[in-house]
């Protein structure tokens, strides 16, 4: 066969390389040159199993060669796997993901007892609303500490039985015991002059006042007619007069018949 007047070729060389040939030669060299700037020892996701092929354990991929590997850590599978793993791993830095927390010394103190009180009953005789002013003693309050309080519900101590026709006013100031009150458990009164609370620094007095708000007149009848079984729109029917023993109601006279003759 004669390779001299065949385009591409010249004497003393063997023939044109097909495109198979040319693809592999390319990949040797790209192989070379990606061997000479990279080191596969120092590649955490670069690894070879024991059929002697090659892994990608970021994209779990299977390589023959090097090289082919190589070629994979320049395609856009790897760089989005590699960009993801990046994101991932900053987002899950311990120190980035919470802010610190600033530290808080916890206040200890001794007990000394319980605190004196002293409880009123009150009337308004305007609105005939049922009040309480509570007037606890701190003479020994620690300073800079207010008196606290809080109304707890029957189900929450842990005291006595719960029972939900009471609730609990709780005080609080250190260093004095907690002392609670009990009281009925009616909805309180928290509008502007009916609920306010004073702490006198002077006498280390501290003061609550809160009034219970008006129950419908119609709330004990509707929880009464929903208990009882109904009869119609207005309730059950009102029971038969029984006239009292001895004596006979008033009946009208019985009308006179006279005989008449045919």
């Amino acid at each position: 066969m004669d390779f001299q007047h065949r385009a591409g070729g010249k004497t003393g060389v063997g023939g044109v390389a097909s495109a198979s040939e040319s693809n592999r030669d390319r990949r040797e060299r790209l192989r070379q040159l990606a061997l000479e700037t990279i080191n596969l020892a120092k590649d955490p996701y670069f690894m070879r199993n024991h059929l002697g092929s090659y892994e990608c354990k970021l994209c779990l991929t299977l390589h023959n060669n090097e090289g082919s590997y190589l070629a994979h850590t320049q395609g856009k599978k790897h760089q989005a796997n590699l960009a993801r793993r990046a994101a991932r791993d900053a987002k899950e830095l311990p120190g980035q993901t919470q802010p610190a927390r600033p530290q808080i010394e916890v206040r200890k103190f001794i007990k000394i007892g319980r605190p004196g009180y002293k409880v009123t009953k009150q009337r308004d005789p305007d609105t005939k609303q049922q009040s309480l002013l509570f007037q606890i003693d701190y003479p020994e309050i620690s300073d800079n500490v207010v008196p606290k309080h809080r109304f707890m519900s029957g189900f929450e101590q842990k005291i006595e039985p719960p029972d939900r026709r009471w609730q609990y006013l709780l005080f609080a100031a250190e260093p004095y015991e907690t002392i609670s009150f009990k009281i009925p458990s009616r909805e309180v009164d928290k509008s502007e002059g009916r609920f306010w609370t004073h702490f006198n620094l002077e006498t280390k007095q501290f003061f609550l006042q809160f009034a219970f708000k008006l129950e419908s007149k119609y709330s004990s009848d509707s929880l009464s007619s929903s208990a009882a079984p109904r009869y119609g729109p207005i309730g059950p029917p009102p029971p038969p007069s029984i006239p009292p023993a001895g004596r006979l109601p008033h009946l009208p006279a019985p009308p006179t018949f006279h005989n008449s003759e045919y």
